[in-house]
């Protein structure tokens, strides 16, 4: 099992969207470590999304689908359909 997941931050007032095959509370842990990618700009980062896919290369078309919408308002409203 994968999965897709977009964070937020509000100190940068962006979204992340990303995805992974491992468990989304140590993908979480490691965006929120010091490192030198996007991320890592800011600690802030909330799980706003999440949608669990049957294996790595579903998770990563959706994620891809879902960057290639370039649309913050698409991006939220994907969001709000999951609250």
């Amino acid at each position: 099992m994968a999965s897709v997941y977009i964070l937020y931050s509000h100190t940068l007032n962006k979204y992340y969207i990303g995805s992974t095959d491992s468990a989304i509370e140590d993908r979480l842990r490691r965006h929120l470590s010091d490192h030198k990618g996007f991320t890592g700009k800011a600690k802030d980062w909330k799980l706003v999304y999440l949608e669990v896919t049957t294996d790595k290369k579903s998770a990563i078309q959706r994620e891809t689908q879902i960057k290639s919408w370039k649309s913050r308002i698409k991006i939220e409203e994907l969001i709000k359909q999951t609250s």
